[in-house]
């Protein structure tokens, strides 16, 4: 089992930085990959960016266009999602999630979630 606390959310005005932290529980996380994610009112989960338990492995999504960057601490349990330039757009509720492997863009793929951490945009 694996236990996920996302924090760092906030308000913050369009061309901020934030940096988003994913605490995880467990001896085990440097085996899970990780995945960030979010989800705005009445839209689906979108995928933002995935990483394999070793950091050797990174994936995001497309429309991401080098904004934001994932990486993780395994000897801190910890997984964080660092967002640039931030858009009015960006404003959703933000997730870690977890899994054995090395990582999908595919929400149904993953095992364990946190709550989420919210993020607001304003123009």
């Amino acid at each position: 089992q694996v236990q996920l606390v996302e924090s760092g959310g906030g308000l913050v005005q369009a061309g901020s930085s934030l940096r988003l932290s994913c605490a995880a529980s467990g001896r085990t996380f440097s085996s899970y990959a990780m995945g960030w994610f979010r989800q705005a009112p009445g839209k689906e989960r979108e995928f933002l960016a995935h990483i394999n338990g070793r950091s050797t492995i990174l994936d995001y999504a497309d429309f991401v266009n080098g904004r934001f960057t994932i990486s993780r601490d395994n000897a801190k349990n910890a997984g964080y999602l660092q967002m640039n330039n931030l858009k009015p757009e960006d404003t959703a509720l933000y997730y870690c999630a977890a899994a054995f492997g090395n990582g999908k863009r595919t929400p149904t793929w993953y095992d364990f979630w946190g709550q989420g951490t919210q993020v607001t945009v304003s123009s």
